[in-house]
């Protein structure tokens, strides 16, 4: 086996790696200046994007965990490979032919590093199967797929395949292109008897399971015949080098453009689903490969979607009516908080799943049952309701303190008084009884849970020690404008005049800016009279850091640049409006409610004429 690769080719794999398209496969990037993307980080969890990438200068930074480096140091991070296995990847996608140097020769690597060989022999595997799907053998995976509704193109679509029943079908067809026993082991495309390798995957319907970058890494396959000697319906490959059940999503390479562009997410529960969904129109469904759904897949969709404090997301949780769904949809309220976005569940009232469903009334019932969505914690704290008798007080009781723990365990404080609001109009009951039950079941929660404790407040107002976080992104503009106010009064003029309260969401930044406003404005502030007329000592230390932090821009700030920071500022405040009014839209009925919807209707489309008048008055302003 030859040595180390050859510098200027390693160079040459630099050059040619675009690294905005490499880490474009796992992180959605949004332009964010000149010259440079921004995202969700990958190796950390964070809410406000920090993570860089410069093309032009090929390396990226996260200002969030100080992770940096160029493409070769991302590919050996995010895929846990060594600097060799990356620079031959990295090789093989962008046409660079590698040259190795030992102490004897120079010439082309026989090995190029284990997860290269798994990945190709994945690849091989799922070409074997999907012609297999034609063979007479197959003939019962290719009823399973007629009677769903999926035909020849679409099994080809997806790379449906077929694994033959004999016990070393796979196996002679890999051997015959020069992968031994034990890569294939190590794959888990076979196993080991009495008598030696045999096929894992014996007489099942194969569905390739690909990563971001569209690798195959492994498989799920359906159970066809009354015989086969593993009664589970579905078998996954096993853990491996690179398949790893609890990371992947099925369907995630063909659903990441549409999740990015869409800011939506629609996770269902199988392989027949995503299928039926991605052909009725909904492109952008996953599933999760035999796990229930965790935090790794979390975080693989929060990057996709970018869902941070600015840009929100959507997720969509399809469960099956019965009690696996119910206890499915509990599972993911308990991941609900890591998004930032808001979560849904759409269920079909008779039970029946996205491939069913489709089957029986067509595409645009898997697209309508999208579209009717609701909150994910409304449908649990519904669940939890209806299973108490609400005609009797003792019942209605009991169902408080039952749907108050849920309400108890969300990290999210601003959340905790609206959950509170509903689970009392659903229960009937005072609001100021579902507090308190929450405050008790918060004392009664276990330590280090994050849930609410009994002397935190209940609402979304930060408590009186809570200062903004200068690098708290989502406040910036906030604090950006109002150092614009205290340190450039002069230049700020009438752009003041358009800043409204409601454009500041941090409290501290709504005082200063109404203690600046009954002032008489930025021209009459003077240090001693604004801290005079906040009073309150946390807000006073935010004047002081404000008064002498700088701006992110070179030199003084002109009327173009203090104009290009309130039109932003406004436009968050739009943007945040019309989530407001879609919130409210979803959650009336258009036909039973027709007046007020078209009423909110008007209002929404009003409001996005606004929100692009500020955004072409921004792009006007060089922003």
């Amino acid at each position: 086996m030859a040595g180390r690769i050859r510098e200027d080719d390693i160079a040459l794999v630099r050059e040619r790696s675009r690294i905005d398209e490499v880490i474009g496969d796992h992180v959605t990037l949004r332009t964010a200046g000149t010259g440079s993307l921004k995202g969700l980080c990958p190796f950390h969890d964070e809410k406000s994007a920090s993570f860089n990438v410069t093309p032009s200068r090929g390396f990226y930074h996260c200002f969030g965990c100080e992770e940096g480096g160029d493409v070769i140091t991302f590919v050996q991070k995010i895929e846990g490979v060594g600097f060799t296995d990356a620079v031959e990847r990295l090789a093989g996608r962008f046409g660079v032919e590698l040259r190795y140097i030992d102490d004897r020769h120079t010439g082309p690597r026989r090995d190029p590093g284990q997860r290269s060989r798994l990945v190709e022999a994945q690849r091989a595997a799922a070409e074997f199967y999907a012609d297999q799907l034609g063979s007479t053998e197959a003939a019962a995976g290719r009823r399973f797929l007629s009677e769903r509704g999926f035909d020849k193109e679409a099994a080809e679509r997806f790379g449906i395949g077929f694994a033959p029943r004999g016990g070393e079908a796979l196996l002679t067809q890999l051997r015959g292109r020069g992968f031994g026993d034990d890569e294939l082991v190590t794959a888990g495309l076979a196993a080991r008897g009495n008598r030696g390798a045999y096929d894992r995957f014996r007489g099942r319907l194969m569905w390739p399971i690909r990563e971001l970058s569209g690798d195959v890494v492994g498989f799920g396959a359906r159970r066809l015949f009354d015989d086969d000697h593993v009664e589970a319906k579905y078998l996954n490959t096993p853990e491996t080098p690179i398949f790893k059940k609890g990371q992947l999503l099925y369907g995630v390479e063909l659903a990441r453009k549409e999740i990015a562009r869409s800011s939506q997410a629609v996770v269902v529960e199988g392989y027949t689903d995503v299928m039926a969904c991605h052909l009725s129109g909904v492109r952008t469904a996953v599933a999760t490969c035999g796990t229930a759904f965790g935090a790794d897949h979390t975080r693989v969709l929060r990057r996709l979607l970018l869902d941070h404090d600015e840009f929100r997301g959507e997720i969509i949780f399809t469960f099956d009516g019965d009690e696996a769904g119910q206890k499915a949809a509990l599972r993911a309220f308990g991941g609900d908080q890591q998004f930032v976005g808001q979560t849904y569940v759409a269920v079909e009232p008779d039970g029946r799943d996205p491939c069913d469903l489709r089957l029986v009334a067509g595409d645009a019932a898997v697209r309508e049952l999208v579209a009717r969505r609701v909150p994910l914690y409304r449908f649990v704290l519904k669940n939890v309701v209806s299973r108490y008798d609400l005609d009797r007080a003792d019942s209605r009781i009991d169902a408080t303190r039952e749907a108050a723990r849920l309400v108890a365990s969300i990290r999210d404080r601003s959340k905790v008084e609206a959950f509170a609001r509903e689970l009392a109009g659903m229960v009937g009951v005072d609001v100021d009884d579902v507090r308190a039950e929450v405050r008790r079941a918060a004392r009664r929660g276990a330590p280090g849970r994050g849930t609410l404790s009994a002397d935190q407040p209940a609402a979304g107002r930060p408590g009186a020690r809570d200062v903004a976080n200068p690098r708290e992104r989502r406040f910036s503009l906030e604090r950006d404008v109002l150092k614009l106010a205290l340190q450039h009064p002069d230049v700020i003029g009438g752009a003041w005049g358009a800043v409204e309260a409601d454009d500041f969401t941090h409290p501290y930044y709504r005082d200063i800016f109404e203690a600046i406003g009954k002032i008489g404005g930025p021209t009459a502030v003077s240090p001693d009279k604004l801290l005079a007329e906040l009073g309150d000592v946390a807000a006073q230390q935010v004047v002081s850091a404000l008064a002498v932090e700088s701006l992110e821009t070179s030199g003084q700030p002109g009327k173009v640049v203090v104009a290009a920071y309130v039109v932003r500022l406004r436009e968050l405040t739009a943007l945040r409006r019309i989530e407001q009014v879609k919130s409210r839209l979803q959650r009336m009925n258009p036909v039973t409610e027709v007046t007020d919807y078209n009423r909110l209707f008007g209002e929404l489309v009003a409001l996005e004429s606004h929100r692009r008048a500020l955004r072409e008055q921004a792009i006007g302003s060089g922003i």
